[in-house]
C-alpha cells in the first residue's frame, strides 16, 4: 500500500527564521511554498534527496500548532507516506486496524489528496498520506 516517505513535517513559528537555518546554513533546495487559507497554514518544502522537509508555520493566532511551539523548539509534527489512491487507501486502512482521522481526502500542497490518519492506532505518531 506504501510506496515511499512523502515528507518529514516540523512545525516552525516563523518560516523565514526557519529557512535561515535549514536552507541557508544546512543548504537544503528550497522547492516551494505555498498558504493553505482554509487551513489556516503555510507550507515551505524543501528537498531532503529522497523526500521533502516540510515546514508548517500557523498563521493565525489561535490556530491550534501554537500550542505545540514551546520557545526554542521545532516539534515533529507528522510523518508523510505515499500511497497509489488515498481514497481507497481510506477505506482499506481500518480494516487493518488502523484508524482514519480523515474520512475523507482534503486538499494537501500541490494540489495533491491527503488525509490524516488517527495517531492513537499507530503508536502516537501521526501519520499522513498522500498521493500524486
Amino acid at each position: 500500500m506504501f510506496t515511499s516517505l512523502d515528507h518529514l513535517a516540523i512545525v516552525v513559528a516563523d518560516t523565514e527564521e526557519a529557512l535561515r537555518i535549514y536552507q541557508d546554513q544546512l543548504g537544503l533546495p528550497f522547492l516551494f511554498t505555498e498558504v493553505l487559507e482554509e487551513q489556516g497554514v503555510r507550507l515551505t518544502h524543501l528537498d531532503l534527496g529522497n523526500c521533502h522537509l516540510q515546514l508548517i508555520e500557523p498563521l493565525r493566532q489561535d490556530h491550534p500548532l501554537r500550542a505545540v511551539l514551546k520557545p526554542g523548539n521545532t516539534p515533529l509534527h507528522h510523518l508523510c507516506l505515499k500511497v497509489g489512491n488515498v481514497p481507497r487507501a481510506l477505506q482499506e486502512l481500518p480494516t487493518r486496524g488502523i484508524a482514519v482521522r480523515d474520512t475523507t481526502p482534503r486538499r494537501g500542497p500541490n494540489q495533491r489528496k491527503a488525509a490524516f490518519l488517527d495517531p492513537s492506532s499507530t503508536g502516537g505518531v501521526l501519520f499522513e498520506i498522500t498521493s500524486e
